[in-house]
């Protein structure tokens, strides 16, 4: 055909050839396509296999840091509770807030919710996490109630946290300060029984995981790593009921003289229980705001003071357990004083010749130091030991004194004679109610104990049951209209005890115009149920004698006591008056 282009071979192969090629090169794509995403495959799956299988752990805690925490679970402190488990200190669950400085670094523009709030604002929370960027716990404020804690939290600022905790509190406030005492903001005993039983009452924190969101709020609790122990309840030996009225007598004595301080302190003879134990000036555990350490001080087993006439009746058993005297042998304390040594002893007047129960009655200075004399030397010292005098009462108290009673190889006869009427000798007022409770109880010793006892412990003998009777009868007569201590009457019960009036020590030796007035005593004495002593502090007046100022609130404290032990009364006469003419100021 004409015009038309004619094929040969040779293009022919040439045409064949390029398509050849372009076949080859499509095919080359291809493969090089698939073997890119099997790389990528096999590379997806390779980095799936490291997180999953080999780096799983690792990344499992990462996580976990980020997001799960443990925190501490308090324990519950144990609770202090009176013999009929009327609640004397118990915890309280609190909120406390703290914060983590490098959290809350991240959020610094958030700061500014806080505000002028009135538990941390925002410029107290800016110095405190500036003050601390190195730290992962700091605190912010600590036992506060959850309605406080919430105007914060609202604020949901980044790196502020709550726990929980507790605080303590004491229901009975200042009536029970100083026998329970108090614990410090971790709940550690400080003072009182809370120390003498940090062991017991203090439980073991546990521990727990739980998970928090980013603005650090627990979400979910996960499990419990530790449980926590809460610490053992105590039961005391005290009664509540017995305790607010010794506190209202005291506190009504000790301002009505105008007293420095005062200590009472009421035991059941026959277990050695403290039934009652209060001092003045007191203070209020729930409040320690404005606390003056002096008031502390739990005078009772703390403060030394020289007893004065109310140890007379040691002397006294002394010697009748001696042999040496009876109650009715005569004594002349004429003409009322006595030289022994440089010293010159002297009675309120002459007394003339008594009798050893007159001798109690009347407060004979003479005659008690006669029968100090007429005994070998060590003999005196050595019974007063066994009252207890110069050693702990064993109530496991912190810090209890030991009082002092000298241990001399020679006495001089002006020793003796003073020690015979309660002057170079010291003691607590626990101590010298322990000393009535062996008078009380025939003679014999029974431990203390501020722990309720359910068993009468059996104690050991001192004096014979003969002598210590006598004695106590002996006493009865000192709380008549003829003795030194006719305030001391109970309506409907026999009262047996002591007064005593004694010079305070001051950094000048005895003070002239300072005093301490006491009052040791016994009901009913008929078949005796609890021993007591009253301690007035340096009394302002004219009223000073134990008789005026410290027999009284005996009288108020036990009756008390005894009506709400439902002690059955021993006697029908009513109250008589007293001549307070022969009261003692030795």
């Amino acid at each position: 055909m004409k015009g038309a282009r004619r094929t040969t071979p040779k293009a022919t192969r040439k045409a064949a050839t390029k398509a050849s090629a372009r076949q080859a090169n499509s095919s080359l794509r291809w493969r090089f396509m698939l073997v890119f995403w099997a790389g990528c495959a096999c590379v997806l799956v390779g980095r799936a296999v490291q997180l999953q299988v080999v780096q799983h752990d690792f990344l499992a805690d990462q996580g976990d840091i980020r997001n799960l925490r443990v925190e501490p679970v308090a324990a519950h402190r144990g609770v202090i509770q009176d013999r009929a488990g009327r609640p004397l200190a118990v915890s309280t669950p609190v909120t406390t807030l703290w914060a983590n400085p490098g959290e809350a670094l991240e959020h610094q523009e958030q700061w500014a919710r806080l505000g002028n709030n009135p538990i941390i604002d925002s410029r107290a929370f800016a110095s405190r996490v500036n003050s601390h960027k190195g730290k992962e716990f700091i605190y912010l404020a600590r036992g506060l109630a959850p309605e406080q804690a919430q105007t914060v939290l609202a604020k949901q600022v980044p790196g502020i946290h709550p726990l929980t905790e507790y605080r303590r509190y004491y229901p009975a406030g200042e009536v029970t300060s100083h026998l329970v005492g108090f614990t410090d903001i971790d709940e550690r005993g400080q003072e009182g029984v809370e120390l003498a039983f940090e062991e017991q009452l203090s439980g073991e924190p546990g521990r727990k995981k739980v998970v928090r969101d980013l603005l650090g709020r627990v979400i979910q609790d996960i499990e419990v790593l530790e449980p926590a122990a809460p610490g053992q309840d105590i039961t005391l030996s005290l009664d509540l009921r017995l305790q607010y009225l010794a506190y209202k007598e005291l506190l009504s004595a000790t301002r009505r003289f105008k007293a420095r301080g005062g200590s009472a302190v009421v035991l059941d003879i026959k277990t050695g229980e403290v039934l009652a134990m209060v001092n003045q000036p007191a203070y209020n555990p729930n409040n320690r705001g404005n606390l003056d350490t002096a008031s502390l001080r739990n005078r009772a087993v703390t403060d030394l003071f020289e007893p004065g006439s109310t140890i007379k009746p040691f002397t006294v058993a002394a010697a009748m357990e001696q042999g040496l005297v009876t109650p009715t042998t005569a004594i002349n304390t004429h003409p009322g004083y006595l030289r022994v040594g440089s010293k010159t002893i002297r009675d309120h007047r002459d007394y003339g010749v008594i009798d050893v129960t007159t001798v109690l009655t009347k407060s004979s200075n003479v005659g008690v130091s006669k029968l100090a004399l007429s005994m070998d030397a060590m003999v005196l010292p050595g019974y007063l030991e066994r009252f207890g005098f110069g050693q702990r009462t064993g109530i496991d108290y912190p810090g209890e004194s030991d009082g002092m009673l000298p241990l001399r190889a020679r006495w001089r006869d002006v020793e003796r004679a003073a020690l015979s009427y309660g002057y170079g000798v010291s003691t607590t007022a626990l101590q010298l109610a322990q000393a009535y409770a062996i008078l009380a109880n025939d003679g014999r010793r029974v431990p203390l104990s501020l722990l309720k006892v359910d068993q009468p412990p059996k104690g050991e003998q001192v004096i014979a049951p003969a002598s210590a009777q006598s004695i106590v009868r002996m006493l009865e007569t000192v709380v008549s209209i003829e003795g030194t201590a006719s305030r001391a009457q109970i309506s409907g019960y026999q009262v047996a005890g002591k007064t005593g009036t004694v010079h305070k020590v001051t950094a000048n030796g005895y003070a002239d115009d300072r005093y301490i007035g006491l009052f040791a005593g016994i009901a009913p004495a008929s078949n005796p149920r609890v021993a007591a002593v009253v301690v007035i502090d340096d009394p302002r007046g004219e009223s000073y004698y134990g008789g005026l100022v410290a027999a009284p609130v005996f009288s108020a404290i036990v009756g008390g006591v005894l009506r709400t032990l439902h002690v059955p009364p021993d006697k029908t006469d009513g109250l008589i008056a007293g001549n307070l003419d022969g009261e003692d100021a030795t």
